[in-house]
């Protein structure tokens, strides 16, 4: 199956930069092991484990120190902001001046589709984990789900604290055209990921069209979010392949330049610096 899977992206050799996943999820305690040294044979040359909670943010750091190619993220997603106190805002900020690979704040954001936490909560939360990765002059990344006009209130009030032209990931993006457009006017990045190979994924296809793909980065967002072929299972960083196959035939480049171009943008946005 794997095999297949690196036949289906037209190249062989690593690249591919998963700006963001989370192998902190109990999915993968039976075989994280294994399948992150195992990356590189599929075509992963680097990963973005995000942190959505001061006890994944935690693990994440743990990650971070076992694989040299594994970065990471600092932030509490907004489902998960119910109980957050300023001690954990200080939690992250410890985690990110005191690791070097932890390099944006995030997944931080809105979730409307839920019914809780309260809205006015996550905008509290939200606008301080902003104000953090303003102060640490970090990237941000970001989850906005039924919260799109909030979402870009926020964002267009805190922008310009953020590092000028990379401020951040809009992960996961399911928004218009129009707001993508304006996204990367302000210095962001679009995250694409698995719902790209879905047949009903037209909204999604116009945005990856639209957008240049010098302002798209690919993740998995794994364990969720598989790509076809493999939907509805558990998703990995080597299923990117897949996305990669999808976003080369919509903007018409050879899938090793999709590579190489995302690959440098996530590189650019999280501001790394390839060892050689």
């Amino acid at each position: 199956m794997l095999e297949t899977d690196r036949e289906s992206a037209g190249f062989d050799k690593p690249g591919i930069f998963d700006s963001h996943a989370h192998y902190d999820d109990k999915q993968f305690d039976p075989d994280r092991e294994e399948l992150l040294i195992g990356m590189s044979e599929r075509g992963v040359e680097y990963i973005l484990n995000a942190g959505s909670s001061v006890e994944t943010t935690l693990k994440t750091v743990e990650l971070t120190k076992k694989y040299p190619f594994v970065y990471g993220s600092a932030g509490v997603h907004p489902e998960e902001c119910g109980d957050m106190t300023e001690a954990d805002v200080e939690i992250i900020r410890k985690a990110v001046l005191e690791n070097e690979k932890i390099v944006a704040i995030g997944e931080i954001g809105l979730d409307y589709y839920w019914p809780g936490p309260d809205r006015d909560i996550q905008k509290i939360w939200f606008e301080k984990q902003l104000r953090l990765a303003g102060e640490l002059n970090y990237p941000v990344i970001i989850h906005s789900r039924e919260a799109a006009e909030d979402t870009m209130a926020y964002l267009k009030k805190h922008t310009s604290s953020l590092p000028a032209g990379r401020c951040g990931i809009v992960h996961c993006f399911s928004g218009s055209v129009e707001y993508a457009l304006e996204y990367i006017r302000m210095g962001y990045y679009i995250g694409i990921g698995g719902v790209l190979t879905f047949k009903n994924a037209q909204k999604l296809k116009q945005v990856a069209q639209a957008v240049p793909i010098e302002r798209i980065v690919i993740e998995t967002d794994c364990p969720y979010m598989a790509p076809v072929p493999h939907r509805g299972k558990r998703n990995d960083s080597g299923y990117l392949v897949h996305v990669v196959a999808e976003l080369a035939d919509i903007k018409g480049l050879a899938p090793e330049e999709v590579v190489r171009i995302t690959r440098d943008n996530a590189l650019r946005v999280y501001g790394i610096e390839e060892a050689n």
